[in-house]
């Protein structure tokens, strides 16, 4: 029983940090560069991210050869293939791991389709396309390993900061013209 216990929470544990360290040593890597087998993370995605208010349509159609949508779950196929033979020595672990991905996906696919759900349940991952640095703020379901590696950088404040001085600068307008 303990066995099974310490596997469900290790893979849980595991697929947060696996998604962290893949999305910070591999994406924003040496997988970064224009022409690499994982270069449409950051020439696609990122890129239709922030054109796009943090929504990327490719996640409209993911089954879409070409798209970065339909690249990501190629990837995380191949991710699953991967990790198979842990199956036959930590099924419970392999499991919990593979519903890990699946979390991941949804969570990552959800909030690039509703850009107003992914700033408010995934503040950090819309810092990650948003914000100053997109070499930041690696986690897409939880922060934890950003905080444990010094990578997470909120940008809520500057945000809130610039919204106010935008609606001083109004104020300043509106009462100049009705005078």
């Amino acid at each position: 029983m303990l066995s099974i216990v310490l596997q469900l929470c290790g893979g849980w544990v595991y697929g947060h940090f696996f998604e962290y360290a893949v999305h910070r040593w591999l994406l924003h890597g040496p997988m970064k560069k224009k022409g690499k087998l994982l270069s449409f993370h950051f020439s696609q995605h990122h890129k239709n991210a922030r054109r796009n208010r943090f929504e990327d349509f490719d996640y409209e159609k993911p089954f879409e050869l070409g798209n970065a949508a339909n690249k990501e779950l190629m990837s995380l196929f191949l991710v699953a293939c991967f990790h198979a033979p842990f199956v036959f020595y930590l099924p419970w672990f392999f499991g919990i791991s593979m519903v890990s991905l699946c979390s991941y996906y949804y969570h990552h696919y959800r909030a690039h389709i509703d850009p107003k759900w992914g700033k408010k349940s995934l503040p950090w991952h819309y810092d990650h396309h948003m914000g100053k640095n997109q070499d930041l703020n690696f986690g897409v379901r939880s922060d934890f390993f950003d905080k444990l590696f010094g990578t997470r950088e909120d940008y809520s404040q500057e945000r809130k900061a610039r919204y106010e001085k935008l609606l001083r600068l109004r104020a300043k307008f509106y009462k100049r013209k009705n005078r």
